[in-house]
């Protein structure tokens, strides 16, 4: 069975369970994988990788040994539970051993998802599922999310009241943005929106779009704005070196000029409606706020254990593997990198603090990669090669770090 338009949306949120094997292919990684990732969750429920009811496995596995996959779809797993085994990057090299499970499929064997690159009308791959009487095809397109597709994603966020005005726009963002993008304002919206039963407004989804907090994208719709017809030239130099995307300007002066026509409109005048555009934007950045300080708070947690296991080797000063009595953390660690991480945040560059904060983990993972070639044959459980391989990775990502923010 081929999917076609709206088919594509509507099987993939509700697979049917009873055929074997489904085909995803296009020309975007991005929205292939979006569309792998639902219906893998549709077909196996939470808790399929703790599970272990989900099996991956690659096109180059298969024609290393084709008899993999029948090996996995028969399996026995030892959870109940549907089970899915999931062919990724997949060629034409991987056909034969693909018809062999699919002719071998049985009911209660495992589905069967491939996942592929853009495949030619030519592709065994394609005429394989194509010609199968059971097996279905999806071809995704590099089409934006159309209506009902954002509709569901939207409902099951838990948000059903949304005006055409507020759909209208979701639709032109959805075509100004990447889908990875926009199904994360999604998410977003859903977080914003939650125990709020009142209708989704224009005025939140322009507040929740991604944001372009660069200043000189930011000059440059100012300058636009303004009428500084003198000032465009060398700003959109500055920002052409960046390597920003026409879409990012676009994006940014959707929002600029949508925010200005919103607070002219306001009903209680400019000055009511700059004061909600405001106050909406600093709802969304208390919720971008909750989301960052997780972010460093793991980032703390793992370099102040760090910190703990060199200073029981006495590479670090005692006092820092100090353990708390009642809650087993290395409670004076966590608090000199706490205080160290703040120092830097306030006194430095936020982006010059986040460049070196790369190269450092990058140094930290080139000094691991050198201390496993020290280790003896008893203890190396990999080849020597690999830590070769990891450091002269850490050295070439190092070395395409903007080196002002490196340096400061």
């Amino acid at each position: 069975m081929i999917l076609k338009g709206a088919e594509i949306a509507r099987y993939l949120a509700h697979p049917d369970p009873t055929r074997p094997a489904l085909l995803i292919y296009g020309q975007d990684p991005m929205r292939v994988a979006l569309k792998r990732a639902e219906v893998v969750s549709a077909l196996t429920g939470p808790g399929a990788d703790e599970e272990m009811r989900l099996t991956r496995l690659s096109g180059a596995d298969l024609r290393k040994d084709g008899a993999s996959l029948l090996d996995e779809i028969k399996a026995v797993g030892f959870f109940p539970g549907p089970r899915v085994v999931l062919v990724e990057d997949a060629a034409d090299t991987a056909a034969p051993a693909i018809a062999a499970a699919l002719e071998d499929w049985a009911p209660g064997d495992a589905v069967i998802v491939v996942t592929a690159g853009a495949l030619a009308k030519s592709s065994a791959l394609r005429k394989l599922f194509e010609a199968h009487k059971t097996a279905v095809v999806a071809p995704i397109y590099d089409d934006p999310m159309g209506e009902d597709e954002i509709a569901r994603l939207l409902d099951a966020a838990g948000l059903r009241a949304v005006p055409p005005a507020a759909m209208r726009d979701l639709l032109a963002l959805a075509r100004a943005i990447e889908p990875g993008d926009f199904r994360q304002v999604l998410e977003k919206i859903g977080l914003y929106k939650y125990g709020d039963d009142s209708p989704l407004a224009s005025e939140e989804i322009a507040a929740l779009a991604p944001a372009t907090v660069e200043g000189d994208v930011d000059s440059l719709i100012d300058a636009v704005a303004d009428g500084r017809a003198d000032a465009l030239a060398p700003l959109m130099q500055r920002v052409a070196t960046q390597g920003i995307l026409p879409v990012t300007i676009c994006i940014a002066a959707l929002r600029h000029f949508r925010a200005l026509h919103m607070a002219a409109a306001d009903p209680g005048g400019p000055a009511a409606g700059v004061g909600r555009v405001v106050g909406a934007r600093r709802a969304v950045a208390g919720v971008r706020l909750v989301g960052g300080r997780g972010g460093l708070l793991g980032g703390v947690l793992g370099v102040s254990r760090t910190a703990l296991a060199m200073a029981r080797d006495r590479h670090l000063p005692a006092p820092l593997a100090a353990v708390h009595p009642i809650t087993r953390t290395p409670y004076v660690a966590e608090l000199c990198v706490g205080v160290l991480v703040a120092a830097i945040v306030l006194v430095a560059d936020v982006r010059q603090a986040i460049g070196f904060s790369s190269f450092a983990v990058l140094i930290y993972y080139l000094v691991a990669n050198a201390a496993a070639l020290r280790l003896d044959r008893r203890h190396r459980r990999l080849p020597a090669w690999v830590p070769v391989l990891g450091a002269i990775g850490c050295v070439v990502v190092a070395g395409s770090l903007p080196w002002q923010s490196v340096i400061g």
